[in-house]
């Protein structure tokens, strides 16, 4: 199976820092709104894409969750030469940002750099110690007023990278989550016929807290759901092999738990089960620390959901470009069209 590589290029480079969803969710909706019976956006600006079942007596509503936003920055001065200081939405890791371009959304959209003390200045103590995400600004390249007619406090701020194919993998900005919203576009493309209500929910904010997800699920109140994120590949030299978490080119992953949610054990049966049937090449996933939507599924609803996630191996993550397998990715489509094609097959009682 081969994937839509311009589709994902389209959807990783725009611009949609957490709570700046609106370029990211426009070209979500112009993508859905076709393949599906209905189409809402809530609120906080999560969009809600519904696909009725064909045998649903009882009602029964499964929740995907595939969350826009991408981690970037907010504007929260520009000095008198120009240079803009920022605050960080969502983790980064301060290392990866030296001399990296980025794209400061004004009143128009602006390219600039992110600076720091020139090695060549520093003291022996400045170049042994680890950087900070305050020892940086970005620069413009224009003067503070030039700057300041565009530039206001409080405008986003996102990462400059194209995507580009490197041997069997895709790299690019924002794979995370980017990646997602492809698989679950993609997959509400190819559904078939789904016996139960399928609400797929392209949510904002997860990057600071899971946000959009727990509203989301609050409003649905789903019986079933499955997040879909990436997690981290550390298949890498130097790592050992109780470290890598998943490998790329391994398949999708499974998750058991991560640091926000432990994947209810009928969910994790359930997918494996399928991807067994089915053929799909699958790899288990426990991540230690960070979440995702999933906890917002699991936990939202009144009466809480059956839930778990799948997984995108995906190697340089929270860094300026991340790479994932296209193979992983259409093991991944290919999962959650069966699982959401076949999820009355299975005995969901508690045993």
């Amino acid at each position: 199976m081969s994937i839509n590589v311009s589709l994902l290029k389209d959807i990783c480079e725009i611009a949609g820092a957490p709570g700046f969803e609106s370029r990211i969710r426009n070209l979500v909706i112009k993508e859905v709104e076709p393949l599906v019976d209905s189409l809402e956006v809530d609120n906080m600006g999560s969009v809600i894409a519904i696909k009725k079942g064909s045998n649903n007596p009882d009602g029964k509503k499964v929740m995907v969750a595939a969350h826009m936003d991408e981690i970037g920055f907010i504007v929260t001065h520009v000095d008198d030469k120009g240079f803009v200081r920022f605050h960080t939405l969502g983790g980064f890791d301060p290392k990866t940002l030296t001399a990296q371009r980025v794209i400061v959304h004004g009143k128009k959209d602006l390219v600039g750099v992110m600076g720091s003390k020139p090695i060549h200045v520093m003291s022996p103590e400045e170049r042994n110690k680890n950087p900070k995400i305050t020892d940086y600004f970005i620069d413009l390249g224009m003067s503070a007023d030039e700057v300041k007619e565009i530039v206001s406090i409080g405008d986003p701020i996102t990462r400059e990278r194209e995507l580009i194919e490197m041997g069997s993998c895709v790299n690019c900005k924002s794979i995370d989550n980017r990646v997602s919203v492809f698989i679950l576009i993609e997959t509400l493309r190819q559904l078939k016929n789904v016996p139960y209500d399928v609400y797929g929910v392209f949510t904002v904010q997860e990057e600071v807290g899971l946000r959009g997800a727990n509203v989301a699920a609050h409003n649905i109140n789903p019986d079933f759901g499955i997040g879909l994120d990436t997690t981290i590949a550390f298949d890498l030299p130097g790592a050992q092999p109780h470290e890598k978490i998943t490998s790329l080119g391994e398949g999708a992953a499974i998750k058991v738990m991560d640091a926000s949610a432990i994947a209810d054990y009928r969910m994790v049966d359930y997918l494996k089960k399928t991807a067994d049937k089915h053929s799909i090449k699958w790899q288990p996933e426990i991540l230690t620390a960070g979440g995702t939507d999933t906890a917002g599924i699991q936990r939202m609803g009144k009466q809480g959901a059956v839930a778990g996630a799948i997984s995108i191996p995906t190697r340089h993550l929270h860094q300026v470009i991340e790479m994932a397998n296209k193979e992983d990715i259409a093991a991944c489509i290919r999962l959650l069209q069966t699982s959401l094609e076949d999820i009355n097959s299975y005995n969901w009682e508690h045993r």
